[in-house]
């Protein structure tokens, strides 16, 4: 495995970033929250039409583990149009819709029907930085937040489905993988349904890094350099 460069503020950038797609074998692990704190560190690429690159390293994500945890979407086993992704192989993207208005970007992880999942909560921009700011201005937190890095990116339900080893949509193993000391983690985001599943501390995060869409103290305040 690559090495992490250093935390924060850019730092994913500043290393060598390895285009290498991530394998099959990466998702298909049977514990979300490995897959979901090794996700970080690596780059998330959504080509554009016109084959142009645009990436961001992943600095933020969420487990779900399904069918016993109540915050995920195939709790209880629940089945339906929209979850049925989450049945999938892992190394699938599971896109949905929010509250009417946004896009969420998911990696379903395990084997097929097992319903693990990894939410993607937020990105350092790397590539195709001026197409993200057309998509979505302003330029404040262009990537920080589910719905906010969808509208970078261009993702929406069209990409349900899509096999993260293919050409539409993958992730590259980029900086390489965080060390354990530059990852923080806390309850996710918006579950107060969940029961006595809400405090479980399955958000993750890059530490010190100010893309983070609700970093921690330290980091409150930092101004998001997107680089010109």
């Amino acid at each position: 495995m690559r090495e992490w460069p250093g935390p924060a503020g850019g730092a994913p950038g500043r290393g060598p970033m390895s285009r290498r797609k991530l394998p099959r074998g990466f998702y298909t692990r049977g514990n979300v929250l490995t897959v979901a704190r090794q996700l970080l560190g690596r780059l998330l690429v959504v080509p554009a039409r016109d084959g142009t690159r645009v990436s961001g390293t992943i600095v933020e994500t969420e487990a779900y583990r399904g069918p016993e945890d109540r915050a995920s979407h195939a709790w209880g086993g629940r089945r339906t149009r929209r979850t049925e992704t989450m049945y999938q192989i892992g190394g699938t993207a599971y896109v949905y819709f929010v509250y009417g208005m946004y896009y969420q970007f998911n990696v379903v992880t395990n084997d097929r029907e097992i319903p693990h999942a990894v939410l993607i909560r937020a990105l350092e921009p790397v590539e195709g930085i001026d197409r993200m700011r057309r998509r979505r201005p302003p330029d404040h937190d262009l990537t920080s937040g589910p719905g906010r890095l969808c509208m970078a990116l261009g993702i929406d339900r069209r990409l349900d489905r899509a096999d993260l080893l293919g050409r539409r949509v993958w992730i590259e193993e980029g900086a390489g993988r965080v060390p354990a000391s530059a990852i923080a983690s806390g309850p996710r985001v918006g579950i107060d349904y969940a029961a006595g599943w809400v405090g479980k501390p399955w958000r993750l995060w890059i530490r010190g890094n100010p893309f983070v869409s609700r970093a921690d103290r330290a980091t409150r305040g930092r101004t998001r350099r997107i680089p010109s």
